[in-house]
């Protein structure tokens, strides 16, 4: 089993950057591939960006490519997000991902370990 937690959520307004975490624990050494998600109210969860755990390969929603980074510590086993040039469709709660395949892995279905989320709220 591996656990995940996000934080660094919050309320910005548009055109500021955040950057959220994701620490992981438990059985990491199964990890291959971990990826950032959101969900909007009302809304399906849709991929946002992901990497590959041990290359450190990377791969991106068009809609935030460009603005969003992905990126991680291998010794403290965390993944971040850099958010930048955020926007008010931005807005949804975003989720933690992990899953012991590797691959180019967009789907909701695609992962077996997820955290709880941390809310991004971003005015206008």
């Amino acid at each position: 089993q591996v656990q995940l937690v996000e934080s660094g959520g919050g309320l910005v307004q548009a055109g500021d950057s955040l950057r959220l975490s994701c620490a992981a624990s438990g059985r990491t050494s199964s990890m291959a591939t971990m990826g950032w998600f959101r969900q909007a109210p009302g809304k399906e969860r849709e991929f946002v960006a992901a990497m590959w755990w041990s290359s450190g390969g990377t791969y991106y929603a068009d809609s935030v490519k460009g603005r969003f980074t992905i990126s991680r510590n291998s010794a403290r086993k965390t993944l971040y997000l850099q958010m930048n040039s955020l926007k008010p469709e931005d807005t949804a709660v975003y989720y933690c991902a992990a899953d012991g395949t590797i691959g180019t892995l967009t789907r909701r279905d695609d992962y077996d370990y997820w955290g709880p989320g941390t809310q991004v709220t971003v005015s206008s």
